[in-house]
């Protein structure tokens, strides 16, 4: 694959987005940076003012919807807004008029954004599996069935990571890493680059443990 030049990683953050889900994958670029100062990443969100985030985090967007920031990746974190996000008119706007070759990904429960849309029917997708307290009780349901609930015609898939071409879908919270690497994977970076910022990160060991925990998509001859 041949390396995308000046790949753009789009973060959109929502009241009450999880911190981990948006701040790992943008660490894992940031780190790459280093090694390439051509790659960029930066958060949006449907306004320009101050967006308080979970454990009360407050971040400052870089651009809101109507800037229409040139970008080649959109991220959807999880966290407890995604409940609200699923009704979302004017983020479904935005995503349905984001240029097809925009990697449309998420991490954790963001993919519940995605499915509500009906972009995940007929595609393997993948979500949170381990379920705090609530969720494990008979008053909750983990995230990863919560899923299947919302699209049915999604096959959910208990990968790490899911790359289903466009659509790029992570697990769990700390999954973000992950998907942080995988991007720069679809962007063409060389195994070598990827696993040099891992190390830089002191994340080698555990990258190695989860470089291969990604499904891929096969499309239907």
């Amino acid at each position: 694959m041949p390396r995308k030049q000046g790949f753009r990683l789009g973060i959109y953050v929502f009241k009450d987005a999880e911190v981990i889900d948006y701040a790992a994958p943008a660490g894992v670029i940031s780190v790459a940076r280093r090694l390439d100062p051509e790659l960029d990443t930066f958060l949006i969100a449907e306004s320009m003012r101050p967006v308080q985030t979970q454990a009360g985090f407050t971040v400052l967007p870089n651009y809101c919807f109507a800037d229409q920031p040139t970008m080649d990746a959109f991220l959807i974190p999880g966290g407890f807004g995604t409940r609200q996000e699923m009704h979302n008119a004017n983020l479904h706007r935005y995503i349905q008029a984001l240029p097809p070759e925009c990697l449309l990904t998420s991490v954790c429960t963001g993919s519940w954004i995605y499915a509500r849309m009906g972009l995940l029917d007929g595609l393997p997708a993948t979500n949170r599996k381990e379920p705090d307290r609530l969720e494990a009780s008979h008053l909750g349901k983990t995230p990863i069935d919560r899923l299947a609930e919302i699209a049915p015609a999604c096959r959910v898939s208990r990968a790490r990571v899911v790359d289903a071409g466009r659509l790029v879908t992570a697990g769990g919270i700390a999954s973000g890493m992950e998907l942080g690497f995988h991007l720069l994977r679809r962007a063409g970076y060389a195994e070598e680059f990827i696993t040099d910022v891992a190390r830089v990160m002191e994340y080698h060991r555990a990258y190695d443990l989860y470089r291969h925990d990604i499904e891929f998509h096969e499309a239907p001859l």
